[in-house]
């Protein structure tokens, strides 16, 4: 059997008043919608280098988007596994 599906992900990105850069992600399945942050600060000793901000806010949106969708995967897979059975967890990776 054969699927395919196309997913939607918009990412904003934008700088508040403090100087923190921040993300938000949407990830639009078309029957649901998941959404996460992130956000990043520049220390005051280093150099403000606006694109490194950006990337570390938008990968650590990406990394709780990641976990919200493999903890509803686990969820559905339990509610669709036969009784007895067990679903295995993967090792993840840990937030930034």
């Amino acid at each position: 059997m054969s699927h395919t599906a196309q997913w939607n992900v918009r990412l904003h990105l934008f700088e508040d008043d403090d100087g923190t850069t921040k993300a938000d992600v949407v990830l639009d399945t078309g029957t649901s919608a998941l959404s996460a942050q992130g956000c990043a600060r520049c220390h005051p000793a280093d150099a403000n280098v606006p694109e490194i901000g950006d990337e570390l806010a938008a990968g650590r949106a990406m990394i709780d988007l990641a976990h919200q969708l493999l903890s509803t995967a686990e969820r559905d897979m339990r509610g669709a596994q036969a009784p007895g059975r067990s679903v295995r967890r993967q090792p993840s990776a840990r937030p930034v």
